[in-house]
């Protein structure tokens, strides 16, 4: 009776003897784990992303769309069909609720920018000095907004690094011009790097009093409202009342959005999740495929080691070691698939960080377990149809070639 590791080295022989095919089944089988491995690498650092770019703006938040989720339909932070606009006087009203540290107004839109021989287009912000406080900005140079009336228009702008460098170079903007469609204002601060929030690029935007944005847009009309509620525990309260303040100024129809940062994480969260999951089974099919292949390289497999497979039976192998031989043989092949899949997929994941330093690359650790014994599983389940028919072989005949 052959030991558990004779057996071992029996399937280890057999897989060196013809090194070439057991390298293309196992490239195969390892192509399959890298993809599983890098995909869900990115769509869990795309979660990460996202997740942090919310984080960033504290859980303290309550966010004010126009319109009403039911009748525009989507997730949050789509632009839904509306009834009536947001605007001033509903930011007026929700600053006198109790609990909230800050409300700011925001209006949105692209406009061309213009310094000297310079031009370029920008997104451009309609707020207040609040903004600074709900957003999380912090100042590279210079002062934000000033305190205003919100109805009060004044020809001064807070632009990103991105827009300071392009428009200015080395020239120090504080106190510089800016044109911004058909007029002037005067740059008072150049906020620090910001990068990408709420996706919206804070490096490449110009930051104007709102009043001044509505005039340039010809649109009253408000994007969006933010609140900032002075402690998570009194979320809940503060959207409850912000809810009937506005209800009251729009002669009770609810044709406004309200949702909290949570909220919107969570949906994210489930979206992303749902993301990786896709990805991740996309790529499994190559795992699908490589286990045809062990199948089928192993079939020819047992075509061509019909002779070896006759002689164990003469000596004595019962069927059942003539399985589990063949069995084991595909059990390490899909094993060092698996070994080399996980090594190619976290070097192609190493790559992508370095290429891509600000995205969180990252694979779950149920991504490598899951594509892992996928691979070892589809080694041995499609290598079991030819290890059952090696088993079943007739010695006589085996040996004789028939």
């Amino acid at each position: 009776m052959m030991r558990a590791l004779d057996q071992l080295r029996f399937a280890w022989r057999a897989m060196t003897a013809s090194r070439l095919r057991t390298l293309l089944v196992t490239g195969a089988a390892a192509i399959g784990v890298a993809a599983v491995v890098i995909l869900t690498a990115l769509g869990e650092g795309a979660r990460q992303y996202i997740m942090g770019e919310f984080s960033a703006l504290g859980s303290e938040l309550l966010i004010v769309l126009p319109g009403k989720t039911e009748k525009g339909g989507g997730p949050p932070g789509m632009i839904f069909e509306t009834e009536r606009d947001l605007t001033l006087e509903d930011v007026a009203a929700l600053r006198r609720l109790p609990h909230v540290n800050a409300v700011s107004s925001l209006s949105v839109g692209a406009i061309d920018m213009s310094a000297g021989a310079h031009s370029r287009e920008a997104l451009l912000l309609g707020s207040d000095a609040t903004l600074e406080q709900t957003r999380r900005l912090e100042m590279g140079r210079g002062d934000f907004l000033p305190r205003l009336d919100l109805d009060e228009a004044r020809a001064v702008a807070v632009i990103g690094a991105t827009l300071a460098r392009e428009l200015f170079g080395h020239a120090p903007p504080v106190g510089q011009w800016v044109r911004l469609g058909d007029r002037r204002f005067r740059v008072i601060g150049v906020l620090a790097g910001q990068g990408t929030s709420l996706g919206q690029n804070m490096d490449e935007a110009v930051i104007i009093p709102v009043a001044s944005a509505q005039a340039l847009f010809d649109n009253p009309a408000l994007f969006r409202i933010l609140i900032e509620v002075d402690g998570r525990s009194r979320l809940e309260g503060v959207q409850d009342a912000a809810r009937r303040v506005l209800m009251e100024r729009h002669q009770g129809e609810e044709d406004f959005t309200l949702i909290t940062q949570d909220a919107v994480l969570a949906t994210f969260d489930a979206i992303f999740g749902v993301l990786t999951l896709s990805v991740g089974g996309i790529a499994a099919i190559s795992l699908l495929v490589a286990g045809i292949i062990i199948m089928n390289v192993m079939l020819v497999s047992v075509s061509q080691r019909r002779a070896e497979i006759g002689l164990l039976a003469a000596i004595g192998a019962p069927p059942p070691l003539i399985l589990r031989l063949f069995l084991l043989e595909s059990l390490l092949i899909g094993l060092l698939g698996a070994i080399a899949g996980l090594l190619l997929g976290r070097l192609g994941v190493l790559a992508l960080a370095s290429i891509y330093p600000s995205f969180p690359v990252m694979t779950p650790l149920w991504a490598c377990i899951a594509a892992a014994s996928t691979a070892i599983g589809a080694g041995l389940l499609f290598g079991w149809l030819p290890a059952r028919r090696a088993a079943r072989l007739d010695p006589v005949r085996a040996l004789t070639g028939r």
